[in-house]
């Protein structure tokens, strides 16, 4: 038994792109970017979504939007969406990158809010 939760909505942009998109984003959804100095390739847009996370991430890739899913149980996890058709396409560190049914991707993590345990799912 595992559980897990949507975490966060991730506005993937190009590298070059990516000052603009943020202010663009800050701008259009009301809130203060925050940069992650601990982690340059993210500006938090904290407040945008209710319960969820919002970041600008740059990226060496086209744009897009993913989900970040957080876990207690990363393997687990992986499996039961690859059982549910996705595919695992990478994985970075403790993350793993899957690309679901219909070519979107979600990235799934250990547990990084504080609101975990209150708003987890249970899967067996």
């Amino acid at each position: 038994m595992h559980r897990s939760r949507v975490y966060a909505l991730l506005i993937d942009t190009p590298k070059d792109e990516a000052g603009q998109a943020t202010a663009f984003w800050a701008a259009a959804l009301g809130v203060e970017a925050r940069p992650l100095p601990e982690e340059p390739q993210f500006v938090s847009l904290p407040g945008a979504l209710a319960g969820m996370e919002t970041a600008v991430q740059s990226v060496d890739d086209a744009p897009r939007y993913h989900l970040d899913i957080e876990t207690d149980d990363v393997e687990a996890e992986t499996a039961r969406l690859i059982g549910l058709g996705a595919v695992q396409v990478n994985q970075w560190q403790e993350c793993r990158v899957l690309r679901a049914p219909g070519g979107h991707l979600l990235c799934m993590l250990p547990v990084e809010s504080e609101v975990f345990d209150r708003e987890a799912k249970t899967w067996e």
